[in-house]
């Protein structure tokens, strides 16, 4: 049998324990150390049986997980293999999602956790009003670690008062690396909680405009805006906070991709042609439209499928946040957002509804 290893002290073994779905962690062989009552149950063996043998031999996964291993432990940053066939040799097929993500970022050699999302699932998940994703799962993590994580800083600062300045670069290492910990955390945390939007009439061009300002003034500095507005625009139906945080999001992603002497184009216009199909069935009429286009390299052709999904990134030390949360925050506003990229042009889109005196 192989070694069997203490789960995270993120309050005891109660949060690994009550995971949603699935989940493995494995050492720096590919060996399998843990597992949750969840895999124990999806792979129809108990955690001691599994304890110790090869991920590859115990679960076949029908994707480039062995070079999502590589990548995580190169990077220390997720990997999400995205809707593919999972195997097992006692419980047979099932389609599903594969996120790979360290145990520690910093430990390039360390052990990795691997949690596998059934579309079965998510499915359920998805369908019932108390079921609980991914994010969710993601989410109930962030805030558990966050208070070990203030606890730790805390005793760093105070070790460094008495501590020589050599000794002090490693305490300030210490806490510069819990603060940025925290602030993925957040991130994941804003994901799951962004609020019902709150839907007024709001202006496009005077929220693309605060978005514009904010990012001129910090992470775009090096980036050229270009204008291309129609200013027959009719107001849509939108929370302005909100849609706000959708403009800064892409406009971070492009700033980004782009180069020190890079374009970023603000386009909009209006599509009274632009129906889209709700999950009810319904269809309803998104004529307001917002592009954001970049000149940078494009995103690689395996990522543009998955591009919204969270957790995906195509920069090494990216959260996949960005983009899920614009997803998100469009769809929860009834709107629709695609993507198209190319090497040399990338364009978000954001497709909204039209303000309706009805509403109010």
């Amino acid at each position: 049998m192989g070694r069997m290893i203490a789960v995270p002290p993120i309050d005891g073994s109660a949060v690994w324990t009550a995971l949603p779905v699935p989940a493995l962690i494995v050492d720096a062989r590919d060996r399998i150390a843990a597992a949750n009552p969840e895999a124990e149950t999806f792979l129809n063996r108990s955690a001691r049986q599994l304890s110790g043998t090869d991920l590859h031999l115990s679960l076949h996964i029908d994707g480039d997980v062995a070079g999502a291993l590589g990548r995580v432990r190169r990077t220390g940053a997720p990997v999400l293999v995205a809707d593919v066939e999972i195997t097992s040799r006692r419980r047979g097929a099932a389609r599903g999602d594969v996120q790979v993500a360290p145990m520690d970022p910093r430990a390039m050699d360390g052990d990795l956790v691997l949690v596998i999302t059934p579309r079965e699932m998510a499915s359920r998940a998805g369908a019932t009003a108390g079921g609980r994703s991914a994010i969710g799962m993601a989410e109930m993590l962030a805030h558990e670690i966050k208070n070990p994580l203030a606890g730790i800083t805390g005793a760093a600062q105070l070790l460094s008062m008495n501590l020589s300045s050599a000794d002090r670069e490693l305490t300030d290492l210490i806490v510069a690396e819990s603060r940025r910990i925290v602030s993925l955390l957040e991130q994941v945390e804003q994901f799951g909680n962004p609020g019902p939007p709150e839907c007024r009439p709001v202006n496009l061009h005077d929220v693309l405009d605060r978005a514009k300002r904010s990012a001129r003034l910090g992470f775009g500095a090096h980036m050229t805006f270009e204008e291309d507005y129609d200013p027959s625009l009719p107001p849509a139906a939108a929370d302005p906070d909100q849609l706000l945080q959708v403009f800064l999001n892409l406009l971070k992603n492009a700033s980004e991709a782009g180069s020190a002497n890079g374009r970023i184009r603000l386009r909009t216009y209006y599509d009274g042609g632009l129906r889209v199909r709700r999950d009810d069935g319904t269809r309803v009429t998104l004529p307001l439209q917002v592009e954001v286009i970049d000149d940078g390299p494009g995103l690689p052709e395996h990522l543009r499928r998955s591009a919204f999904e969270p957790f995906v990134s195509g920069r090494e030390n990216g959260t996949g946040l960005g983009l899920a949360l614009v997803s998100k925050i469009a769809r929860d506003h009834g709107g629709w957002v695609a993507l198209e990229s190319v090497p040399g042009r990338t364009m978000v889109r954001v497709s909204l509804p039209i303000w309706k005196e009805e509403r109010s």
